[in-house]
């Protein structure tokens, strides 16, 4: 394997696992969600007011739920869940980017529907403006790595075809 075809796959991999572990923490992250409210309820006293406000309201509306309503959560864990399986799902592209380029382009299909569904649902739900736009945030910065592998996976194509001819 060429020095030029090394440097594109390590660049791949990095990206590839930070988009993996993004995910899977993200997933993970999600079935304690009460008990990390919590936390933060009780350190987060230099933010802004308007953010440990919401913070706090998301906490008590998360308790009362869980206590009063417990099976409701089952909705986040099977958002955590599918956190983790789309986590799996980049695997493909870990093992053989070229012939998984379609993951890579889903992923990028995903960060741009978060937009969207963040100011629709978000509005509707009556999430505040400055939350929609965390939100938001991670779409946009998901799609950087991505738009890096998949401009890796069109130089290792390139570098194939010319293989193929020379």
């Amino acid at each position: 394997m060429r020095t030029v075809e090394k440097s594109l796959r390590l660049h791949l991999r990095v990206n590839i696992i930070v988009i993996i572990i993004g995910l899977a923490v993200s997933g993970i992250t999600a079935f304690p969600i009460e008990t990390e409210l919590s936390y933060l309820v009780n350190h987060t006293n230099n933010l802004p007011i308007a953010l440990q406000t919401w913070i706090k309201t998301v906490y008590t509306a998360v308790k009362d739920t869980n206590h009063n309503y417990p099976y409701l959560s089952y909705g986040t864990d099977w958002l955590a869940f599918a956190h983790i399986m789309l986590a799996i799902l980049f695997i493909g592209p870990l093992k053989n980017p070229i012939k998984n380029k379609w993951v890579i382009q889903f992923g990028m299909i995903c960060c741009i529907s978060i937009i969207p569904l963040a100011f629709i649902a978000g509005s509707i739900r009556q999430i505040p403006f400055f939350w929609q736009l965390i939100d938001c945030s991670f779409g946009i910065i998901a799609i950087i790595p991505l738009g890096l592998c998949l401009l890796d996976i069109k130089k290792l194509e390139t570098l194939n075809e010319y293989e193929i001819y020379v």
